[in-house]
């Protein structure tokens, strides 16, 4: 993406719509995965595209062996879809989504050196009037080998361990009712002890692109999350807590982990600490 008039410490993280026609004609083209419902795909899709819905994919217990179970099966599908490191990924969703994001996150874990989200989505890609492919494309398998950045992941014992250091901020990405208590998704209701909430919709814009860099910066350091300090992001499966964990990444934040258990783990096991926050005013 040429320029950067957001503003952001790394906005190779994400690629305008004019960008990505532009990308598309070169002689190295990146592979753009759509990762939005199947219907909406057949619908339509960026010429050349190819789908991967993770859709309710979620991992509900970070211990060891099922995390290993679940990222294998994970960097499978993109082994399916085509994705290798020697070329960049553009991922598509309807706006700059959760489901983007997600995907994005995936990619970061397992060191793929060149991803980036589509700001805006599929709504911008038809404003810049790229093209619609209608015959979905056949991708062709990689041989990718799977490797992990394990910094930029949370597990339980990670975010009971952040609880004990002062300097280590907990983001809640969830609604204020799933937050506060009274919309209750897992076994008990609350939150992380100490955890702030900015909710993931906050880092959009009303066209669905992310909020320019100096908009970001002042909402969450508001909120005491600031870039020296590590960021812990969760939700209920991972997904929410991704997207937080992109804008942060946008920011230039050097220590940011989603947890990818989330709360529908930290919830459902009696033996970790919750709060119930209050609501003010």
């Amino acid at each position: 993406m040429s320029g950067n008039p957001k503003g952001y410490v790394h906005p190779e993280l994400l690629i305008t719509a004019e960008a990505l026609v532009r990308a598309l004609g070169s002689r190295t083209p990146p592979l753009v995965l759509d990762v939005r419902p199947a219907e909406q795909f057949a619908r339509g899709t960026v010429p050349g595209a190819v789908h991967l819905d993770l859709w309710g994919v979620s991992l509900i217990d970070t211990d060891p062996a099922p995390l290993k179970a679940f990222m294998w099966m994970i960097h499978h599908q993109f082994v399916l879809r085509g994705v290798d490191a020697g070329r960049s990924v553009v991922i598509v969703d309807e706006t700059s989504g959760l489901r983007a994001a997600r995907a994005f996150w995936f990619l970061e874990y397992f060191r793929h050196p060149d991803v980036r989200v589509l700001d805006g989505g599929w709504a911008a890609w038809l404003r810049a009037d790229g093209g619609i492919d209608r015959e979905p494309a056949v991708p062709t398998p990689s041989s990718w080998p799977e490797a992990e950045d394990a910094t930029r992941l949370a597990t339980w014992r990670d975010m009971l361990e952040g609880l004990g250091n002062p300097a280590a901020a907990m983001l809640d990405t969830r609604t204020d009712g799933e937050y506060h208590g009274t919309l209750v998704r897992a076994k008990r209701g609350g939150a992380v002890p100490g955890a702030v909430h900015i909710e993931w919709t906050h880092n959009l814009a009303d066209d669905g692109t992310f909020k320019p860099a100096a908009e970001l910066r002042e909402m969450y350091a508001a909120a005491g999350v600031t870039a020296d300090r590590p960021v812990f992001t969760y939700c209920q499966g991972g997904y929410r807590a991704a997207h937080s964990y992109l804008a942060l990444r946008l920011l230039g934040y050097r220590d940011v982990r989603s947890y990818v258990g989330s709360w529908k783990e930290w919830g459902d096991r009696d033996d970790l600490p919750i709060d119930v926050p209050h609501h003010q005013g």
